[in-house]
């Protein structure tokens, strides 16, 4: 019997398989709105099989996007425009889910067919927030530093974005702590100066991103499961890696939070990830392990016997694919094949089955 194939509970949820779809950003919103493209993106993840499937890097604010074209849920129409989408994906079998997220010091940039260079106030652009006044990479503008009167505008946005989400429905909630975004930069030594309480010591850079986690678990639906994506390791010498990362899972997990996405890098663009298949996989294990908190391992992981070897010998709990699902929205169906599991497919495509 295929593990990959078996279901996943999280609190009163139970997910029909262990493959994941990965937010991925598609630059085809406007003004924060999916579109048809989305319905489409989606809506043929679920069909092709996969037990969840998340949408994008999802905007809390305008400010918080990375492109101008990036998805967001800072108003009630957006969470209306997810709404239809969101019953797709239900009625296909498969779950729900939304990564809520807020760019810091890597948002206003332009699309990555263009480039992904950073804009300016002439070009679509604005001002980007961040820990510290220091800029992500040469040539891009220096952020401004948040100030406490920011970080309590920035909780009660991504507060507001959960309660969207869940009228939106729903069913999981991921915050982004990963990549070099806002609530990593807070994370990393490397990006965070402050000398307020928010910076210095591991538990001053670990308090915002826990003040965000406890307040969105408060208002999430208590049978509902939340995810945190991290970067495991910045990979780079004196920023953050495992070590700070099992503690940060630690009081996540106090806090309510059910599983963490493991990827890594993203902070700064010198880091050189020893790119390979599974090769995050360690981190996802090593969290699981050690913290005892479910957790979903990323990157590179392509082949239905790899995916099965994660979760059958116990390294995470489920997979996210990105890359693969892109290649293929049915990945799931030809995996299942591949596993000799005898999967349902979707009466309309039944014919094709064998």
């Amino acid at each position: 019997m295929s593990r990959l194939f078996t279901p996943l509970k999280l609190r009163e949820l139970t997910i029909r398989n262990r493959i994941f779809v990965s937010p991925m950003c598609q630059y085809s919103s406007r003004e924060g709105m999916p579109t048809d493209w989305h319905l489409v993106h989606l809506g043929s993840r679920a069909v092709g099989g996969a037990g969840l499937v998340m949408v994008e890097a999802s905007a809390v604010t305008p400010q918080g996007r990375i492109s101008p074209d990036d998805s967001g849920i800072w108003n009630s129409e957006q969470a209306g425009a997810f709404a239809p989408i969101v019953r797709f994906i239900r009625e296909q079998g498969a779950v729900p889910g939304i990564q809520l997220a807020h760019a810091g010091r890597k948002a206003s940039t332009d699309l990555p067919w263009k480039g992904s260079g950073p804009l300016d106030a002439r070009n679509r652009g604005w001002q980007t927030v961040a820990p510290s006044a220091i800029p992500f990479a040469p040539g891009h503008p220096l952020p401004r530093e948040a100030t406490a009167q920011d970080l309590e505008i920035i909780l009660g946005q991504f507060v507001a974005a959960a309660r969207r989400s869940a009228e939106a429905g729903f069913e999981v909630i991921e915050l982004h702590m990963a990549h070099g975004y806002l609530l990593h930069e807070f994370l990393s030594p490397l990006s965070n100066h402050r000398t307020d309480e928010f910076g210095g010591s591991l538990e001053n850079r670990l308090r915002f991103p826990l003040r965000i986690a406890k307040a969105v678990r408060d208002v999430w639906p208590e049978q509902l499961p939340v995810f945190v994506r991290i970067s495991a390791s910045d990979w780079m010498e004196v920023g953050w890696d495992l070590g700070q990362s099992l503690e940060l899972a630690r009081r996540l997990q106090q806090v309510g939070v059910d599983l963490i996405d493991c990827s890594s890098g993203g902070l700064l663009p010198e880091a050189m990830p020893p790119f390979g298949p599974g090769f995050q996989t360690p981190f996802a294990s090593a969290i699981r392990q050690q913290v005892g908190i479910a957790t979903g391992a990323v990157g590179f992981i392509t082949d239905p016997a790899q995916a099965e070897q994660i979760v059958a010998t116990g390294l995470a709990d489920a997979v996210f694919l990105a890359r693969e699902m892109l290649r293929d929205p049915y990945w799931p169906l030809h995996a299942a094949k591949a596993l000799g599991v005898d999967l349902p497919w979707p009466l309309q495509y039944e014919r094709a089955k064998q």
